[in-house]
């Protein structure tokens, strides 16, 4: 009788930790660079609740969940703005010089990386005070950033240069730097750390890395001047944003091919996956839309619009 009573909490507990989940509030924070917006979508009702004025040409989107911040980089404005999830409004602008357009927070919520277009660098910023911890020099045109798991590892896409850099974040020092396809823009790592993805604008193409010593494992071909990048299903399927195709290449993970094109918005770019790990949410530039896929039919579900020049260039969806 003991085991059998035992055994329904544990299930009941596991199903309201899965609830919870799945119930959880959730934003999608799409920049809008024409509107100078940043809108944000309720993703349980599909609908822009807010439109939150951010000015300097908004375009890299870096949600830390553990501060329940949003940064927002502005290549206008030199610098990135800081967004109050709970009160879904701006609260700081923070300079950084040149032209910011990647942006990343680290998994332990501690640091802010900011990518500089035209100073070749990363500058690392203090999620507690915004203050300037370290400015590093990396290749030109620094794009997509990413952050290992434990916060360790930082990897840039340096556009211009065709590589990857891998930064020890306790030295401070570049330790690796990795040829890949021509123009890397967006990057991703898989949860482990141990995977990973850039998209390589030029060559029309993917690169996969193994991050231990940025070994070129595979590259793949997609559409049209690939843009970003996400992952779903318990990462095995890849998802990829092609500017000039208006779609979106979905890779079979584990078999590192090509399996389906979507039709999505005109000129997508940035994207994320939701909460659930099934919904996948694609800004689209030209349309000023969001179109969202379900990973599971490979099918286009909703179309949002969010604002003219939609971007999101990051991780935009908060938990």
């Amino acid at each position: 009788m003991l085991i059998k009573t035992l055994f329904r909490v544990i299930l009941f507990t596991l199903f309201i930790a899965n609830s919870s989940i799945v119930n959880a509030q959730s934003y999608a924070f799409i920049s809008n660079q024409i509107d100078n917006t940043v809108a944000v979508i309720d993703l349980k009702t599909k609908k822009v609740i807010k439109s939150i004025t951010v000015t300097g040409k908004p375009v890299g989107i870096a949600v830390n969940n553990k501060k329940q911040q949003v940064y927002v980089s502005t290549p206008r404005g030199a610098g990135f703005t800081v967004i109050d999830i709970n009160q879904l409004e701006a609260i700081k602008e923070v300079k950084v010089g040149g032209a910011s357009v990647g942006i990343a927070a680290s998994p332990d919520g501690k640091r802010i990386f900011v990518a500089d277009w035209y100073e070749n660098t990363v500058s690392i910023f203090s999620s507690h005070d915004f203050k300037l911890e370290k400015k590093l020099t990396v290749g030109r045109s620094p794009s997509g950033l990413a952050i290992s798991p434990d916060s360790r590892w930082l990897y840039v896409a340096n556009r211009s240069d065709n590589s990857i850099s891998q930064i020890d974040l306790t030295t401070m020092r570049v330790r690796n730097t990795t040829k890949v396809g021509q123009h890397p823009f967006g990057i991703k790592l898989n949860k482990s750390g141990d995977t990973l993805y850039t998209a390589n604008v030029e060559s029309d193409d993917i690169s996969v890395l193994s991050t231990k010593n940025l070994k070129r494992i595979k590259r793949i071909k997609v559409g049209e001047r690939p843009y970003a990048i996400s992952l779903a299903l318990d990462e095995s399927l890849l998802f990829v944003t092609n500017q000039d195709d208006s779609s979106i290449s979905v890779i079979d993970t584990h078999t590192l091919k090509e399996i389906k094109q979507i039709e999505v918005g005109e000129k997508p770019e940035g994207i994320s996956t939701g909460l659930d790990d099934q919904h996948v949410y694609v800004a689209n530039w030209f349309d000023g839309t969001v179109s969202v896929i379900d990973a599971n039919s490979l099918m286009l579900v909703d179309s949002i619009i969010a604002g003219e020049g939609s971007r999101a260039f990051g991780d935009f969806i908060s938990e």
